[in-house]
């Protein structure tokens, strides 16, 4: 891989900016979730048994233990942190300078913080993947305050090889769990006909892309398996265009995802990750500099080898999910022609191998660091130079090493072939959230109808008005909000709430009991506040299973309230 330069100082950047986004997003939502009386106090997660600070952090770390020292409550030092991140992030986002080690070590602890109190609210994989690549910044950014200086560094492309490992297990994962989940929608080529209507915040173009046809939704889900099961293989290539090739297709779908749907951060977060498929050659490419070419021979025979890949990938999709032309609908048919059986013994087959060629690709990557250092003029530049790439090769190989435990969960036999001590270091370090599994999407939601928690209020007990949240679908009239990269937390548990009863969202009798009360002030922003008399504030909660049909289908939804919800008096 050639000099990785520009693409890494792009990466910086693009992580600051996440990192701004993020902690923006939950201070604005602190008052309203983790305030004293609010749906899930942070206090409640921070028990004082008289030990030290020393000790408190090991058990739990986070920086808001320090709160009673501060003279603050908990949910005031939360505020506290996160005015405190994003004012880190913004300073590194305007100042190359300030896109530091130390620098995204602290926005990594902030956040980290944030994750020990958040319980449900800060459950989401991308959380778990914003505390990630994190910590890989940490490894990957210049020690600019302590140095004094952003110079190349002989073992970056080292630590940089790590983004690419995560990156990876992030799609290959993403793509076997939705057919080792045996959802039936993903094996039918069927879920894009769901999804756009189903998801939790949709935009207004995913109305435009429900109604695309039939036969192109399900060749959109072939596109989605090609992408983040096959793709990802090339990501070690040592043919460079094979790299850049699967970096326009994974960059091709995070943008089709952001513009269909609303998921904060994380498609921006994959795509800083996406990054580190380019190299120095490419981005001045695409600044118009010129590069120095490589011999003609080599060109081709690297052409005739990039060609052959791409053409066993193409043969290898019709093959797989039997691809023809149909004349009847002047369309293109498919269907998977492989069985759950088969695939998992493709799992099997390809799971250790990966493993085998990340670790050439790491050694690759090391050795060749290693042999720069040896090359550097002056003993003591060479001296140094090998001993900072002794530090980080040795904390790359262990951060790599650790990454199989999660990495191995989408396949059994391999997850058991590891050895013990790796299973011990990754327990050891689990409560930091250094590596964690992915696997977004696994089954396909609402596919009888989107079910949906309605929240309802009167004065009379007769006459009932919904209350509206500002961003989950509620008023079929209403445009799809575009909410990206903020992430309303209390809209999104809402919508896994429809999913399941009422003992998997406790957070959710908390808000019944604030809304019973009339204390909305700090509960996270609704679109119209609830009815409340002198005498009493009735409020229902319906789960319908068809409530609502945001794609232009008829909705029902069911009249006889007390049969399907709670209704709820309380004396004002």
């Amino acid at each position: 891989m050639g000099e990785i330069i520009q693409p890494r100082r792009m990466f910086l950047w693009s992580m600051a900016v996440v990192y701004l986004a993020a902690f923006v997003s939950l201070y604005a939502q602190i008052p309203g979730l983790y305030g004293n009386d609010e749906l899930l106090p942070a206090r409640w997660q921070l028990r004082y048994s008289g030990k030290s600070v020393g000790e408190l952090l090991l058990s739990s770390p986070t920086l808001l233990w320090l709160g009673p020292q501060l003279g603050v409550d908990t949910h005031t030092a939360m505020e506290l942190l996160c005015l405190v991140g994003a004012a880190l992030s913004l300073a590194a986002v305007l100042l190359e300078a300030l896109r530091d080690s130390v620098v995204f070590f602290c926005l990594w602890a902030l956040y980290l913080s944030m994750s020990q109190v958040g319980q449900v609210f800060l459950y989401f994989q991308w959380d778990n993947l914003l505390l990630e690549v994190g910590f890989l910044c940490i490894l990957v950014a210049p020690l600019t305050l302590i140095r004094g200086s952003r110079g190349v560094r002989e073992h970056d492309r080292v630590t940089f090889w790590l983004l690419r490992w995560l990156l990876f297990r992030l799609m290959f994962a993403s793509g076997v769990v939705k057919l080792t989940s045996r959802c039936p929608t993903w094996w039918g080529l069927t879920a894009l006909t769901y999804h756009y209507e189903t998801q939790c915040i949709p935009t207004q173009l995913a109305w435009y892309a429900h109604q695309l046809p039939v036969w192109w939704q399900k060749l959109s889900v072939v596109g989605t398996f090609v992408i983040e099961i096959a793709a990802p293989l090339l990501f070690f290539s040592p043919l460079r265009r094979l790299r850049l090739g699967a970096f326009y297709l994974q960059v091709l779908l995070q943008v089709l995802i952001i513009l269909t749907g609303n998921y904060n951060f994380f498609n921006l977060l994959t795509l800083a990750l996406c990054l580190s498929l380019l190299d120095d050659q490419h981005v001045n490419f695409w600044l118009r500099k010129a590069d120095k070419i490589n011999s003609k021979l080599r060109c081709w025979l690297c052409y005739l080898l990039e060609v052959a890949v791409w053409s066993l990938m193409i043969l290898g999709t019709i093959v797989c999910f039997d691809l023809k032309p149909n004349t009847t609908n002047n369309g293109i048919s498919s269907r998977t022609a492989f069985t759950y059986h088969q695939f998992n013994q493709f799992l099997k087959t390809v799971t250790i191998p990966c493993i085998w060629i990340a670790v050439l690709s790491l050694t690759w990557e090391m050795v060749t660091a290693m042999f720069r250092c040896t090359c550097v003029s002056g003993f003591l530049k060479r001296f140094w130079g090998t001993l900072q790439w002794a530090v980080f090769a040795t904390a790359t190989a262990a951060m790599f090493t650790i990454s199989l435990v999660p990495f191995t969960y989408i396949e059994y036999d391999s997850n058991v072939r590891l050895w013990p001590g790796v299973r011990r270091a990754y327990e050891l370090v689990d409560r930091y959230q250094l590596v964690n599994s992915y696997g977004l999407f696994r089954r396909m939601t609402g596919v009888g109808g989107r079910p949906e928690v309605v929240i309802e209020g009167s004065n009379d007990q007769v006459s009932w008005t919904e209350i509206e949240f500002m961003y989950k679908p509620g008023n079929l009239s209403a445009s799809p909000a575009v909410v990206t990269p903020h992430q309303p937390r209390l809209d999104w548990q809402m919508w896994f709430a429809a999913l399941g009863d009422q003992t998997q969202a406790p957070w959710f009798t908390s808000l019944m009991y604030r809304l019973l009360q009339g204390k909305t002030d700090g509960t996270p922003p609704l679109s119209a506040k609830p009815y409340c008399s002198n005498r009493f504030l009735p409020l229902f909660a319906l789960n319908d299973e068809s409530t609502q049909n945001l794609m232009g289908r008829k909705t029902t939804r069911s009249e006889d309230r007390m049969s399907h919800g709670i209704a709820c008096d309380v004396k004002i």
